[in-house]
């Protein structure tokens, strides 16, 4: 079971309120610091261990500056990933930069930083070399097809768009080491919110397969493998969190039965985890607008999809909780709506709540990661502010709520 708490009060959050209005996003500075130091200890045994953090979750200097300090470094995917991660401190080979249909300017860039250049396709070899010149450090991504399996969110791995087949691995590597590489690197992203932790461990023993192949068929001995993300939180409140103590386990069982013995040791072991580093630390905050009855009992709010688009566009569950009435029955069913002109503007759909009213207080859980993040603009609404919860109980704006000035911004009347 997880446990769906809250770090602030009813009182607390409701004086927060006054200051900054709803909806916001309000992420807890002490629950990401410890959930880091966590991830650390558990992967200790590792030469180098490192995650880079992926800044599609959640791209704020604020928490990069805050996971930066934790030892974190960045998974960036383009131009201006690449600047946040830079201008948050986030140098060298602490980014790690992964994209697909990436432009020449991207290329420049993550080699002026000195970023780990991690390749989605083998043609982008010499797209690379033409644009900014082949690295002395180079990492490939690799898709294992039919041989694994995906999951809803990232698709099947065969119909996915990124990364090498086999067959190209293998001529990747002796083709770049031609052209001037040195260092080498493998990478593999094959699910998304995955919470099986046997999965892990078998990404681990196929990426350490591919190693040993390398060093035997041509000399090439990886520096690194890059496990990707994909590590599940657990959204719905009966759901387990990824035992990352097995992971850490069954992983250093197959580096000590395939790695060492070929001679690869000290192979570092990475991951790019964004999800499960902020996501269970991260609250959307909105209050009830009305209470109507139609068909079905609708509570609508002031949030909508712009500022949390996962219900909508993979029907996820979100936990909901209404502070003040934590210890009421949940005796009401509900759909929670938000005020777009799209049907599917919902955040939980015939979801048992306590009886609500015009003015409560809703907080919606798990949105420290794809959740600020993914919003837009469609019907002119604007994105709201970004709040730290910090571990002195202070609260602090690290992003301020877009103003109608901000929207019009690019529009010439």
């Amino acid at each position: 079971m997880s446990l769906k708490t809250l770090p602030f009060s009813k009182e607390q959050i409701e004086e927060i309120t006054q200051k900054y209005p709803t909806p916001f996003h309000i992420y807890d500075e002490r629950g990401m610091v410890d959930n880091a130091k966590k991830m650390k200890k558990i992967f200790d045994w590792i030469p180098g261990f490192k995650n880079y953090y992926a800044v599609k979750a959640c791209p704020n200097p604020a928490i990069l500056k805050i996971l930066e300090k934790e030892g974190f470094g960045a998974d960036c995917s383009s131009l201006p990933e690449l600047v946040l991660a830079d201008r948050s401190g986030i140098r060298g080979e602490n980014i790690m930069f992964t994209s697909n249909d990436t432009p020449d300017e991207e290329f420049i860039k993550a080699k002026e930083l000195g970023a780990i250049i991690n390749l989605d396709d083998i043609t982008h070899i010499e797209k690379l070399e033409k644009s900014a010149g082949i690295p002395e450090l180079i990492c490939f991504r690799y898709n294992p097809g039919s041989s694994r399996q995906g999951n809803i969110i990232i698709g099947k791995p065969e119909e996915a768009k990124y990364g090498l087949t086999f067959d190209q691995i293998m001529k990747a590597y002796p083709l770049a080491r031609e052209k001037g590489a040195k260092r080498f690197g493998l990478h593999t992203m094959v699910a998304s919110n995955e919470l099986d932790s046997a999965y892990f461990v078998e990404t681990a023993r196929m990426l350490f397969d591919i190693a040993v192949q390398l060093k035997e068929k041509f000399d090439i001995r990886l520096e690194f493998v890059n496990m990707g993300g994909g590590v599940g939180i657990p959204y719905k409140p009966e759901e387990n969190p990824v035992d990352l103590a097995a992971v850490s386990k069954g992983m250093k069982e197959a580096y000590d039965k395939m790695i060492v013995p070929a001679g690869l040791a000290p192979l570092r072991i990475v991951f790019e985890c964004g999800r499960v580093i902020t996501g269970p630390y991260g609250y959307l905050v909105t209050r009830v607008r009305q209470v109507a009855q139609k068909y079905k009992d609708y509570v609508g709010v002031d949030a909508c999809m712009t500022n949390l688009m996962r219900p909508a566009l993979y029907g996820a569950y979100h936990h909901i909780t209404i502070p003040g009435k934590e210890n009421l029955k949940n005796n009401h069913i509900y759909d929670v709506t938000g005020s777009l002109c799209e049907n599917n503007d919902k955040f939980a759909i015939d979801r048992k709540l306590p009886e609500l009213e015009e003015g409560d207080l809703m907080v919606i859980h798990d949105t420290g990661a794809h959740g600020y993040a993914m919003g837009f603009n469609y019907n002119g609404k604007l994105k709201s502010a970004e709040l730290l919860l910090k571990k002195d109980g202070t609260v602090q704006l690290i992003r301020r709520a877009e103003t109608m000035d901000d929207y019009f911004a690019t529009l010439d009347f």
